[in-house]
């Protein structure tokens, strides 16, 4: 009598220690060098005779850069979960630090957001962003039971609280920034629409009261020269200062540039100085005339891959926490590059918002670098737990 042998099953794997690697998402950091890439390249062309030395600003741009690319590795390798725990200290961070901002800062342009430390302008409301949305993130998983209408109402307390004392500094763009991220912790937390609905109409009371309601009752809310920015849009040859003129000689500086663009000698929207902050607020509009409507489509590529990225981390992550987060930056890139653009094509009022990765600028870019960070460790993170997963279920 024979016996029929049995083919001996496959071992599993072994389980091997987790080895050392970039813990970078692929995608993402090729957005982000491609961006980095395009601010060098546009700043040189824009500012080559801005300086004595015509690489002064490039190379500024370069250690920004390469300072922001280390910080962002290292922060990719932190535990962002930890974070959480640090909700307190945090906010009370971007409080405190907004307040003695406020106090210190010399005003500069007529905001009082900056402050010189050796070799570098520190703008702390754009520290602030990074901030305020992992703190908004840790307050809201603490109160998950129930999104309710006083976690909702709490919520758009402490996020306004930082935005008011911004708003203080004469720092339209951040502020708005600031309530763009709050608004959009809220709507990945699950706030119910009407919610929304309720903080829409506020906005819309608030908006006219400080435009029209205030002004005729003799209350000066806002500058009449920042009325001027925020309307001139609208009607940009009757503006009485210089908002106007800037939106029209950046949409000039756009239209000219046709499919491929004028070149960097070519450029004389740049090159004269008609164009104004060319390298910080208008940078888009300098790539329009001087690499064209392909110039333009590059760029806007990137930012999608980089938007999408941004998303798709959102949707993998491995707890709420890391969900809010991505949520919250991506909707502050989002909302930065949309009003940038905007106002360089002339649809959206001047608010000194600058392009992220694209515009010159330490603080900007090192913040923008720093959310990044945290984008690859929620990435990495949520990779690892599915990974693991795998692991469990094959042993089962």
């Amino acid at each position: 009598m024979s016996t029929k042998i049995q083919p001996a099953s496959e071992p599993p794997p072994p389980l091997v220690p987790r080895e050392w690697r970039m813990r970078l998402d692929p995608l993402l950091l090729l957005a982000t060098l491609g961006l980095v890439a395009c601010s060098l390249i546009s700043i040189k062309g824009a500012t080559v005779d801005d300086d004595a030395d015509p690489l002064f600003f490039v190379k500024r741009q370069a250690v920004y850069i390469a300072v922001g690319l280390v910080l962002m590795y290292a922060v990719s390798r932190i535990d962002y979960s930890r974070l959480r725990e640090l909700r307190y200290p945090i906010y009370g961070l971007l409080v405190v630090g907004s307040l003695i901002i406020l106090a210190i800062a010399p005003e500069t342009r007529g905001t009082r957001s900056w402050i010189e430390l050796p070799g570098f302008n520190l703008q702390y409301s754009e520290v602030g962003k990074v901030l305020l949305v992992v703190a908004l993130a840790g307050f809201v998983v603490e109160r998950m039971r129930e999104m309710g209408r006083q976690t909702t109402a709490r919520v758009m307390l402490l996020g306004l609280l930082p935005t008011m004392i911004v708003l203080a500094q004469q720092d339209l763009g951040s502020a708005t920034v600031y309530v763009a991220g709050t608004l959009a912790i809220l709507f990945v937390a699950g706030a119910p629409w009407r919610h929304f609905a309720g903080l829409v109409a506020l906005f819309v009371v608030a908006v006219a009261f400080v435009l029209v309601a205030a002004p005729k009752l003799g209350v000066e809310v806002l500058k009449p020269y920042q009325v001027d920015r925020l309307t001139s849009f609208m009607h940009p040859s009757e503006s009485s200062n210089d908002a106007g003129y800037q939106q029209e000689q950046a949409r000039i500086a756009i239209g000219s540039g046709e499919k491929t663009g004028r070149g960097v000698e070519g450029a004389t929207q740049t090159k004269l100085d008609f164009l104004p902050e060319h390298h910080t607020d208008f940078i888009y509009a300098v790539i329009g005339e001087t690499y064209g409507f392909a110039g333009c489509a590059l760029v806007l590529s990137l930012y999608a891959l980089l938007i999408w990225r941004a998303l798709h981390i959102l949707t993998i992550a491995k707890n709420l926490f890391g969900a809010l987060i991505a949520g919250g930056i991506a909707m502050m890139l989002l909302y930065q590059l949309f009003v940038n653009i905007g106002m360089n094509v002339g649809i959206m009022p001047i608010t000194g918002v600058t392009a992220p990765l694209l515009s010159f600028g330490g603080s900007s870019m090192l913040s923008t670098f720093l959310a990044l960070g945290l984008l690859h460790s929620i990435n990495a993170q949520a990779r690892e737990t599915s990974s693991s997963k795998g692991r469990a279920v094959y042993f089962q």
